[in-house]
């Protein structure tokens, strides 16, 4: 009981300091590992070092200070549950021990007993924002944390310059506003509109996966996430850059049949806009079959 409860006191001395504990492997060994414990630790196994270069980590990293943070200035703070973390330069014997090889990855360490399957984050599919993060700590700990972020004051910023601009507009145009009804315009806005929401930049917003995966071991990066499950941010460009190409030839044949232009431009425009089509439209669906193993029609 005398153990226990200097190792609490120790936790909750650390934690009053910092929201995220760094741990070593004699502390993670003596604090997480080894009996006697009553609380559980979430620890983010991690590579923050410049010369690693990995960019997720410190993305990741970012939405768990958010977490620990929302959690350590919350008024139903208690010792049940704590945020560590251990870097790889800090702590590769224990990533040997636990026979990892890639980073970042969350772990629960339970009050009682050893960490289970459902115990590690599974990052890929869920990605690292801290709302997400903390409903997995809720479904490990039974913790409910409400994630406060700081203030964001980038967003009121560019909503006043955009009124800023368009006041500006106003002021300068004077009682001409034909520009207002400009119907290419207001065409060019709903398509960009349309082909962000249709590649997937809502989920991201909503999920904040990584932008991309890098090998650990073959230092491959890869773009497209293998799963149809997840996407990277990587990916929602790439699909917004074939959808567009494959729009660009759609409107291409559109004026290809109904310009006035002579015949030789029109047929430009007709090969045209079919290449763009077959070649964008092409690219666009071995995207979807590499997502869903098996599908068995090509173009």
């Amino acid at each position: 009981q005398m153990v226990l409860s200097e190792k609490v006191n120790q936790l909750m001395e650390w934690a009053s300091k910092r929201s995220v504990i760094r741990m070593n492997g004699d502390k993670f060994r003596r604090l997480v590992k080894a009996p006697p414990r009553n609380y559980s630790v979430i620890v983010m196994f991690t590579a923050l070092q410049p010369h690693r270069q990995c960019v997720v980590c410190k993305q990741a990293d970012e939405e768990y200070q958010i977490l620990a943070n929302s959690w350590r200035y919350s008024s139903a703070f208690t010792n049940k549950i704590f945020f560590a973390m251990v870097d790889f330069d800090e702590g590769s014997d224990v990533f040997q021990m636990l026979n990892m090889n890639s980073a970042p990855t969350f772990i629960n360490f339970p009050a009682k007993g050893k960490p289970k399957r459902g115990d590690t984050y599974e990052l890929q599919v869920r990605g690292f924002a801290a709302e997400q993060l903390a409903r997995w700590v809720a479904d490990r700990t039974d913790v409910h944390i409400r994630v406060i972020r700081p203030p964001n004051y980038a967003g009121p910023l560019m909503l006043g310059l955009l009124l800023a601009v368009i006041g500006g507009l106003v002021y300068l145009r004077g009682s001409n506003l034909d520009f207002l009804y400009n119907k290419t315009g207001w065409a060019f806005a709903a398509l960009c509109f349309v082909l962000a929401m249709t590649s997937g930049q809502m989920w991201n917003h909503i999920r904040g996966p990584p932008y991309a995966h890098k090998n650990p071991h073959t230092g491959q990066v890869n773009y497209i996430h293998g799963s149809s499950q997840a996407q990277f941010v990587a990916e929602t460009h790439i699909v917004l850059l074939f959808n567009g190409g494959v729009t660009l030839g759609m409107v291409l044949l559109h004026e290809a049949a109904t310009s006035d232009m002579d015949v030789g431009k029109r047929k430009i425009m007709c090969i045209a806009g079919i290449g763009l089509v077959v070649l964008f439209f092409s690219w666009l669906l071995s995207v979807f079959r590499s997502k869903y193993h098996g599908y068995p029609y090509r173009y």
